[in-house]
């Protein structure tokens, strides 16, 4: 897009008074506030398209230091490749491409402004789907890809080529490079290796805007911070995975840069393994709404990507997003025991702490 763009939730009746020490925690990370992911689809094969609802407009936040302004929350590309038999999710069949158009269609249409993809996402499949959208509504969005960290150079604009060609666009906001847990020998070759130098190449062509980089552990990425070409991090953080925020967080907010949250809503795994241990905490609050409020309760986040698979998911989370406001800004949030002792003794209006 040619003029740069930028995720929160509402609070939901009070749960009900929890039986153990772990369900206050719970209450506690609820009343801070975030987003419900449904299991239910907006109805078998649903293929209208979503119209803006009126009087929705999702607030935007400065990505960083790179200009564009992004809603809350992000529509995440890897759902569009993963089939969920149990609530009728198949989006390989051509129904299931069309619910997807759907589906990015209306979050186009309520302000949800922050699509993400990768090649990897099915081998091309999901940007080949988003391409059927930015075709006609490239203007509309703040569009972000990856690569892969491990290729060369010429691996690298071969990729970005590939999806540029794939997303029917000729140029990205964001192209990501596309990691896991990097190793010292990882780091240096997307330094010197090639990756880093390709992309600031096709930057310089006008073919991507910014530069990013994904991990599923922050720690690992840290030794980036000191090179002002990576200026987006996408990071695991979530409500059961909260390590960042001891170490990444603190110097990522330091350094300016932009910083969204994948997994957000915990890839469902605390959904799942709640339901094992405790599951009369679902009927007391959404999971889903919990773990998302949570990141979005966090002031150094300024996106989280989400899986919407349905056009009602889309709805159901603008809801939660408009009407949200946190409690407690989590940044402060104290992340060892001593600090919640001294919080809860000196009565910190917010909870902060060490």
């Amino acid at each position: 897009m040619t003029t740069p763009h930028q995720t929160r939730a509402t609070s939901s009746p009070d749960p009900r008074p929890a039986a153990t020490a772990v369900a206050l925690l719970l209450a506690a990370a609820v009343a801070g506030g975030f987003i419900r992911q449904s299991t239910t689809p907006d109805g078998p094969h649903s293929h209208s398209r979503t119209g803006p609802r009126k009087g929705t407009t999702l607030h935007k936040r400065p990505l960083g230091r790179t200009g564009l302004e992004v809603s809350p929350i992000a529509i995440g590309g890897a759902a569009f490749t993963y089939v969920h038999e149990t609530t009728g999710w198949n989006p390989l069949t051509e129904e299931g491409a069309a619910v997807v158009l759907d589906t990015l269609n209306a979050c186009l249409d309520q302000g949800i402004n922050y699509i993400d993809t990768a090649q990897a996402y099915g081998d091309g499949y999901s940007e080949t789907l988003i391409g059927r959208v930015m075709k006609h509504r490239r203007e509309d969005c703040v569009l972000a890809s990856k690569a892969w960290f491990h290729l060369d150079a010429a691996g690298i604009e071969e990729s970005v080529h590939d999806s540029l060609r794939r997303l029917q666009t000729d140029h990205l906001d964001i192209l990501q490079i596309h990691g896991r847990m990097f190793t010292p020998e990882d780091v240096d070759h997307v330094l010197t290796g090639g990756p880093l130098k390709a992309l600031v190449k096709l930057r310089e062509q006008g073919k991507i805007g910014h530069i990013g980089i994904t991990t599923d552990e922050p720690y690992t990425v840290i030794s980036f911070l000191e090179h002002e070409d990576i200026e987006v991090y996408q990071i695991a953080y979530n409500l059961i995975y909260q390590g960042a925020a001891r170490h990444f967080l603190p110097q990522a907010a330091e350094a300016g840069v932009g910083i969204v949250t994948m997994r957000t809503m915990t890839s469902g795994i605390f959904q799942r393994e709640a339901g094992f241990l405790a599951p009369e905490w679902e009927t007391a609050h959404s999971l889903y709404d919990a773990a998302l409020k949570f990141v979005l309760s966090d002031s150094r986040i300024h996106s989280g990507i989400v899986g919407m698979r349905w056009p009602q998911e889309v709805r159901e989370n603008v809801r939660i997003v408009e009407g949200f406001q946190p409690k407690a800004d989590f940044a402060e949030m104290p992340r060892v025991t001593f600090g919640v002792y001294k919080a809860e003794d000196e009565g910190a209006p917010n909870g902060a702490g060490l």
